[in-house]
């Protein structure tokens, strides 16, 4: 039995018949760049989402990058965001010369600590930068409740979380992205909602902003060709990206519903074994279970590792070294600088496969090697 973290080729034999079909129209029209099947596919992702405005572009990272652009920041600003999350949620902000203020995160749900916000404020501060973890959202009404309070903007990276539900306390929802200023996602294979290359966007409710972040993405030029009203990038997706990604809007729903129902057959497997801590569940938001990610608290994570490693089980630490530990961010704090909860889940956490493909069969070689282990 092939395992994968996670199983692409499984899921695209499943709509290998919409997916062929549609990268051929795109062939035949030869339309490559822009055009109808870009524009169906935004138009079909701001109906789902219910949001105003997507601006697809080349990837995740660019997304965050032109956000942050689009927002005037200066030289020497400082950015709030969260130790725990990937390198590209700092790396946009070192890159623009901003400066990455990075704080801890809930040792629950792996999301951006809202009582650290605060405290982390400056008269430099002019963003934060919430990262929906793993497949469910930040605490985004308090976040929007500070930012308001101190007039700052708000990007949420949605690249872990499309598709989920955010619940605010009077009853009402949202999608996850749609919250705040400007939210960005990636199209990577692997996301719950991924292409076959590269590819991006970013959603806002704001038409001023939009503008200008359509600019950006054209090289900084707006409705009149060669005429550059702002510094912009040249960050755009390709439409056979697009084609794909239509086809595989309509079935993201679907796709969460089975990561979760697997994310309920691991918890129930594991719920006996002690020395493991299953996904926590916000209320506030639903879990579109991107990852799904133990903690193990007995200090044998990275034996867990070595054996699931040998057992041919694929298994992955999303995050091996906080932030600021790495190299090319140890300039932004000093020497003894440590935030806690970070360090804790660095060591403790490790991520089982989750895919729209699994079924218990194959879940129970994996919880069988996992179950092994420990009770050996």
């Amino acid at each position: 039995m092939k395992l994968h973290m996670v199983d692409l080729g499984g899921q695209y034999a499943r709509i290998k018949s919409e997916i062929d079909e549609s990268i051929q129209e795109v062939l035949n029209s030869t339309v490559f760049i822009g055009g109808p099947v870009v524009n169906a596919f935004k138009e079909n992702l701001q109906t789902y989402l219910n949001v105003k405005h997507v601006i697809p572009c080349a990837n995740g990272t660019d997304s965050l990058q032109m956000a942050l652009m689009a927002m005037d920041l200066q030289p020497g600003d400082e950015v709030i965001l969260p130790a725990f999350t990937y390198v590209a949620t700092a790396e946009v902000i070192a890159l623009l010369k901003l400066k990455p203020v990075m704080i801890d995160v809930n040792p629950d749900d792996f999301n951006i600590r809202v009582e650290d916000i605060k405290s982390n404020i400056s008269s430099k501060t002019k963003a934060i930068v919430p990262v929906h973890l793993f497949g469910q959202c930040a605490n985004m009404e308090e976040i929007m409740k500070i930012a308001k309070e101190h007039h700052l903007y708000v990007i949420e990276d949605n690249a872990q979380a499309i598709g989920s539900d955010y619940l605010f306390s009077n009853g009402t929802s949202c999608k996850s992205g749609t919250i705040s200023h400007v939210g960005s996602t990636s199209f990577f294979p692997s996301k719950n909602l991924g292409c076959y290359g590269d590819g991006g966007a970013l959603f806002t409710n704001d038409d001023e902003m939009a503008n200008k972040l359509r600019m950006i993405a054209n090289h900084g030029q707006g409705s009149v060709r060669y005429y550059h009203d702002v510094v912009g990038v040249n960050s755009r997706l390709d439409a056979i990206q697009a084609a794909i990604l239509n086809v595989k809007l309509k079935y993201l729903d679907d796709y969460a519903a089975k990561r979760r129902q697997a994310a309920d057959y691991y918890d129930q497997a594991f719920s006996t074994l002690s020395s493991l801590i299953t996904p926590f569940r916000n209320k506030q938001s639903t879990h579109v279970f991107h990852q799904y990610t133990l903690r193990v608290t007995d200090g044998r994570r990275d034996a867990l590792k070595a054996h699931l490693d040998q057992k041919g089980i694929p298994n992955a630490i999303y995050y091996p070294v906080p932030l600021y530990k790495q190299k090319a961010y140890k300039k932004y704090s000093d020497e003894h600088f440590i935030l806690p909860v970070t360090e804790q889940l660095s060591d403790e956490v490790i991520s089982l496969p989750i895919h729209t493909e699994l079924n218990p069969e194959i879940q129970d070689v994996i919880i069988g090697e996992v179950r092994s282990f420990f009770n050996s």
